[in-house]
């Protein structure tokens, strides 16, 4: 295993336009990861009868006709948050252009580290440690391959900060924020292909 130098046609990188679509589908992966869940009792869900508190006038206090309004402690809320999906829809193309514009960005800034290939001895996460720290890797990482490595995967899920995806699943919020690529030649390749369509 070792860093490898690739070449490239600049005209396949992405770096003229995308930045909208860029920060479009991280808000929309985000507001997809959200549970929601949040969810509060309106006044016609909180328990309680629908008895008139006092009498309409004269003690001296305010009118109430039910225990359960918004007013109150104890009461019901008032346009409170119900269970709800916050997923967003994007176009193909914008997913597409989204993900060419990251991955332009990271390639063209250096962040993408390129190995002949991944194979270890045996799955310990140490060896995978070793790997990153002599390819200068002190951050935060994703670990890139063509076709899912059961070893490699291994190897990986135990480092604190390094994430593990295959070329076709790598997204653009993963590309984002992480603050290195890690990709074998045959997943660079991959994702090269992928952005070229």
């Amino acid at each position: 295993m070792q860093k490898i130098e690739v070449t490239y046609d600049e005209s396949q990188l992405t770096l003229d336009k995308g930045e909208q679509a860029v920060k479009d589908a991280v808000t929309a992966i985000r507001n997809a990861l959200r549970a929601g869940t949040a969810s509060t009792k309106s006044k016609g869900e909180v328990a309680g009868s629908n008895k008139k508190p006092w009498k309409q006038k004269g003690t001296g206090n305010a009118r109430a006709g039910f225990r359960q309004s918004p007013v109150w402690r104890g009461g019901g809320v008032a346009h409170g948050p119900k269970p709800r999906s916050y997923e967003q829809k994007l176009n193909k193309k914008v997913w597409s252009l989204a993900f060419a514009r990251a991955f332009s960005d990271k390639l063209k800034a250096g962040d993408v580290i390129v190995v002949d290939e991944f194979k270890f001895e045996a799955p310990k996460t140490k060896l995978m440690a070793k790997l990153l720290k002599d390819l200068g890797v002190d951050r935060s990482a994703c670990v890139v391959q063509k076709d899912v490595d059961d070893t490699v995967v291994l190897v990986t899920s135990n480092l604190p900060r390094i994430d593990y995806s295959t070329a076709q699943a790598l997204d653009v919020y993963t590309v984002m924020v992480n603050r290195k690529l890690v990709c074998d030649k045959a997943g660079f390749d991959a994702i090269m292909a992928r952005i070229a369509r």
